[in-house]
């Protein structure tokens, strides 16, 4: 297949795709690069249907296509595995696979569809209960069955978005090598990445884009590391080694262990977050937190880890006020914010014993929830969501019908635009003609420039490349030396150890152990909280020397 002068601009004046041309051969992994805002997923979304270009050619099999849907991109044996999964999570495996399908019987149309969906999996080694609710399933098992959806469609071209951001490095294994399978039997893989280190694992050819344009499209045994990243960001080698050393987990790790010691010792005050037998539901109905109890210190980063993504979500919502407690109470800078006793009614859960959301955020917290798309509103402009939280009060609201200020949230914006490096045309672009990585930038600067006293910040990184990585991190840095209390949940576990003094393990919504990271031995702190993640008590210690 090839593409030939694609082109795409948005609303507000934003270049996604700029004369993009290059081929992708048959039967191969080909592997697209770029930082955040690059392209990539606009062009991927082009070839899904999704979005129509402005002008160019697709040439799919030689011939030139109209793809005006999704459902002409199936015709044509093209699926996409989107980065934020397309799946309903009521509805098990088998009826998410045939959902919407032509030909399929109207009587137990499932019966012969499982058994199909057996033998796909069989056979591409993508093992998964075509009987289960997907809601039961991790996310590397909810991928698989992303992809055996699109195999099912008779897809021989499989687009994946950011696939391994939400994997552990295992399933990541298992993915590589299921693509490489995948391909040697036929199919045309288009890999979206930003990390370096797995395109070059699995990539027969590279094609990186920057600012919207293919800047080159090379062989993946001519590609070094350090030069596709010049490609990606267009500087020079020297310039990159701090961006390039992400890629080289031990080395960021043991810099932040030893380094640690002296930096929060000194800024460490008082305490800021007490959570003391917290107790919870999740969205099933069924207990999500178990009794959680810890404390939190001004100029410290905690660190929660664990294997369970929507057990640490919850935890976010509940100290946030966006989910109610069952049981537990917290106290932010001073102020009982909930505390819901064992005899505690529905009703009375309701009232003094839980504050609002609003009232939580007037404390001085700053939420940075996993999900940015939770957190920004894609209709309206940067500068109206830079006010979200702030609209209300002066200088952006004046007079005593409390009108907005635009000329003031205009300024606003446009300073933060600067100081957190949102690249964007102007204040009023809408958030949906951003980059995830830019959308990340308005959400930051809004949460971030208020001077919280208490920040969660769950899964900063998510989808994210290298630079923008590192630019939050470094934010995340600031804040603690500024005194603000952190509270970091992350599934990235080099994340968890460069950034936190301490790291807390939960498992099936109960606190496994604590480890206390200064000065520590990286390995010995990888082993034991890899322990207390599966769930084994009593690996954990006051300290992991």
């Amino acid at each position: 297949m090839e593409f030939r002068e694609i082109c795409k601009r948005f609303p507000g004046g934003v270049v996604a795709n700029d004369q993009i041309s290059f081929a992708i051969e048959r039967g191969t992994v080909h592997a697209l690069l770029g930082t955040n805002g690059a392209g990539k997923t606009t062009l991927m979304n082009i070839l899904y249907g999704l979005i129509r270009p402005d002008c160019g050619q697709i040439l799919i099999h030689g011939q030139p296509e109209r793809i005006y849907s999704p459902r002409r991109a199936i015709e044509l044996g093209i699926g996409m595995v989107h980065q934020h999964f397309r799946l309903i999570q009521s509805h098990t495996v088998v009826e998410n696979i045939i959902l919407g399908l032509r030909g399929m019987p109207f009587f137990l149309p499932t019966r012969r569809a499982e058994r199909e969906i057996r033998a796909l999996s069989e056979r591409y080694g993508l093992a998964v209960d075509p009987r289960a609710k997907v809601w039961q399933l991790s996310a590397g098992e909810q991928q698989r069955v992303e992809i055996l959806k699109a195999l099912y469609r008779g897809a021989e071209i499989l687009i994946l978005d950011e696939p391994t951001s939400v994997l552990t490095p295992s399933e990541v294994d298992e993915l590589l090598a299921t693509l490489r399978a995948m391909a040697a039997q036929g199919h045309t893989i288009i890999f979206i990445t930003h990390k370096l280190d797995e395109a070059l694992r699995v990539a027969d050819r590279l094609t990186v884009l920057r600012d919207g344009r293919a800047v080159g499209t090379l062989p993946a045994e001519e590609a070094t590391p350090e030069g596709l990243a010049r490609m990606m960001v267009g500087r020079d080698p020297d310039q990159l080694r701090s961006t390039l050393r992400l890629h080289r987990h031990r080395e960021p790790i043991e810099d932040g262990l030893k380094s640690r010691s002296s930096a929060s010792a000194s800024a460490t005050g008082a305490e800021v977050l007490v959570v003391e037998d917290l107790w919870a539901l999740g969205d099933m109905g069924v207990p999500a937190l178990r009794g959680v109890s810890f404390t939190l210190a001004a100029g410290e980063i905690l660190g929660i880890a664990g294997r369970c993504r929507p057990r640490q979500r919850e935890l976010a919502e509940v100290i946030c006020g966006l989910r109610p407690a069952k049981r537990g109470r917290v106290v932010i800078c001073g102020q009982e914010v909930i505390n819901i006793s064992t005899n505690a009614s529905a009703g009375r859960r309701g009232g003094k014993s839980r504050c609002s959301p609003r009232r939580i955020a007037e404390l001085g917290v700053a939420h940075i929830p996993e999900d940015r798309r939770l957190g920004l509103v894609d209709s309206l402009g940067i500068d109206a969501n830079l006010i979200l939280k702030s609209y209300h009060r002066p200088p952006l609201s004046r007079g005593i019908l409390g009108l907005i200020d635009w000329g003031a949230a205009e300024r606003n914006a446009r300073r933060l635009i600067a100081e957190y490096g949102i690249v964007a045309p102007g204040p009023r672009t809408p958030i949906a003609a951003l980059s995830g990585g830019n959308r990340q930038r308005v959400l930051l600067a809004r949460e971030l420039s208020s001077k919280p006293r208490l920040i969660i910040a769950a899964h900063p990184t998510y989808g994210l490349d290298v630079e923008a990585t590192e630019q939050i991190r470094r934010l995340l840095r600031e804040e603690r030396a500024r005194g603000a209390a952190i509270l970091l949940i992350s599934e990235d576990l080099d994340e968890l150890l460069s950034l936190s003094d301490r790291v807390l393990v939960l498992f099936s919504g109960r606190v496994m152990g604590e480890l206390r990271l200064d000065g520590a031995d990286p390995a010995v702190v990888r082993e034991r909280i890899g322990l207390l993640m599966a769930g084994v008590a009593g690996a954990g210690s006051a300290g992991a020397r």
